[in-house]
């Protein structure tokens, strides 16, 4: 249900946490008023999230591993967004359709990139609730994780330091989770086992890759 991945280069988080620390940040619920789950606060000045946005948008296209999983067709600009103590993101979901450059997306998948490493900060965990199971997620610098956007979700209270983060939501060729990571796991195996198998077979695993991406995907 979820992909953890390396994803910003050392120059990268530097570079994100310098506009971090020279830009205005604004209360978080600018975006949405009537949120009152929301207590954090995002990067609001246009030309610091312009460069901002564009490094993670450039950090997610090269990612092959982002690329097989989430299968991306619209990525919504990620932004910056900061919790110092006490404050939290209570347990939601994420809206199922976001305005984008693009125009309207929909939120298949929710993904945070954390920005700080989880020593310089205490409390701050991403709390996804999937069933019974209850999944904490407190990443180095630099990592991301991806987790579908219709799961309930919470940012837990800062209590010390500062959790610096970036978001973004994307829209899926693959809408249904089902099918998507059933073709995941198809071509990971294609991957790993390919060379393994006669000619002829994986060239037939190639036709089925094909087939069911073409008749489950969606065009942009």
């Amino acid at each position: 249900m979820y992909r953890i991945l390396q994803l910003l280069t050392d120059t990268e988080i530097a570079e994100c946490k310098r506009i971090a620390a020279t830009a205005p940040f604004v209360d978080g619920r600018i975006t949405n008023p009537h949120n009152t789950a929301k207590v954090n606060e995002q990067l609001h000045e246009p030309q610091a999230f312009q460069k901002s946005s564009q490094l993670l948008l450039q950090a997610f296209t090269r990612s092959e591993e982002f690329r097989d999983f989430a299968f991306p067709v619209f990525i919504a600009p990620p932004f910056l967004t900061r919790y110092r103590p006490g404050m939290k993101y209570g347990f939601h979901t994420d809206a199922a359709f976001l305005r984008s450059p693009q125009g309207e997306l929909r939120s298949d998948l929710s993904c945070t990139v954390f920005l700080n490493d989880p020593e310089s900060y205490e409390g701050g965990s991403l709390h996804v609730r999937y069933g019974d199971a209850n999944l904490h997620f407190k990443l180095r610098a630099g990592e991301a994780i991806i987790y579908p956007s219709d799961t309930m979700h919470e940012v837990e209270p800062v209590t010390k330091g500062e959790r610096l983060v970036a978001i973004t939501f994307i829209q899926s060729r693959i809408q249904d989770p089902f099918r998507r990571n059933l073709l995941y796991d198809l071509n990971e195996v294609a991957a790993l086992e390919g060379l393994n198998m006669s000619a002829e077979n994986y060239t037939r695993m190639q036709f089925i890759q094909a087939q069911l991406l073409r008749y489950w995907g969606e065009k942009p």
